[in-house]
């Protein structure tokens, strides 16, 4: 069972479970990213594993009246096996979503994943005809490139600052840096890019740097944020009318997600002590 600690991050054990948190922040207004967690397998079995469970939850949410859709992580579904088990377990996942309408992001990871994951992308999204979206990392120096490849691949383009510490010769690792090249990216997005735009951030400055670019280019985008951090303000943006999405991940491999949410953020870390307290 997850401790009441961990359940502000975590959306449950099991699909079930994360299907209910979803209904929940529906009824608020927020649609849900849900992502089984699990990432960099070594042996084929459970990757394949993992590709039919992500499967049969694309059918879950198909068959109920849920504002949701599924993330992947490319490690999770073979990568570190190979890049054919990647990419086979990517478009049997893919098929299904496109069967049933379920839309289908595939997270990011370091920069050794990126070529292969906007390969499988591109292949995969041309080939369905959208439906599917990608995540970019805008503290990457190549990420301008990446976006102008994928200017008129048809889906989504979620757009985050980074998580990853990549070395310096590839990386911006300034804060204020980052944050420049962000605002540059989204423009770009704006102005350019003819599919959808998230901006996957908590930081009120992008989001309201979000807004001014979808005021002066009259185009529609989303919000995406994780569950657990500025809760109270992915409800205050759908209730704006904003289009707001909160990735929740879920499943038994939930420890080390956990820790790695509490040692990101200050916040996060004096939410953990209070919950140990008591107070």
């Amino acid at each position: 069972m997850i401790p009441p600690i961990a359940s502000k991050f975590v959306a449950g054990e099991s699909a079930a479970g994360a299907l209910d948190h979803a209904r929940q922040m529906n009824e608020d207004g927020v649609a849900v990213i849900l992502n089984l967690l699990g990432e960099h397998y070594h042996e084929r079995g459970p990757a394949d594993e993992d590709a039919d469970a992500y499967i049969q939850l694309v059918e879950d949410i198909a068959s109920s009246d849920l504002d949701a859709c599924v993330s992947v992580k490319p490690s999770q579904i073979g990568l570190d096996v190979g890049d054919d088990v990647f990419v086979e377990n990517y478009r049997r996942i893919a098929a299904a979503a496109d069967d049933h309408g379920v839309f289908l992001w595939c997270d990011m990871e370091d920069h050794e994943t990126t070529d292969v994951t906007l390969d499988a992308f591109e292949e995969l999204a041309r080939e369905f005809g959208g439906g599917m979206g990608l995540c970019v990392q805008a503290n990457l120096k190549r990420t301008p490139d990446d976006l102008e490849r994928l200017a008129d691949v048809p889906g989504k383009i979620r757009l985050v600052k980074g998580a990853y510490d990549e070395p310096a010769s590839i990386a911006h690792k300034k804060k204020s840096k980052i944050d420049e090249v962000y605002k540059e990216l989204l423009a770009y997005l704006f102005r350019e890019y003819e599919g959808g735009i998230a901006v996957g951030s908590h930081d009120p400055e992008m989001i309201d740097y979000a807004r001014e670019l979808s005021a002066e280019y009259d185009r529609d985008y989303e919000i995406q944020m994780l569950m657990g951090v500025r809760e109270d303000a992915q409800r205050e943006l759908a209730a704006e009318g904003i289009e707001v999405w909160q990735y929740a991940p879920y499943g038994g491999k939930w420890f080390s997600y956990f820790y790695r949410r509490v040692r990101e953020r200050k916040e996060n870390a004096l939410f953990a002590l209070r919950a140990v307290v008591g107070i």
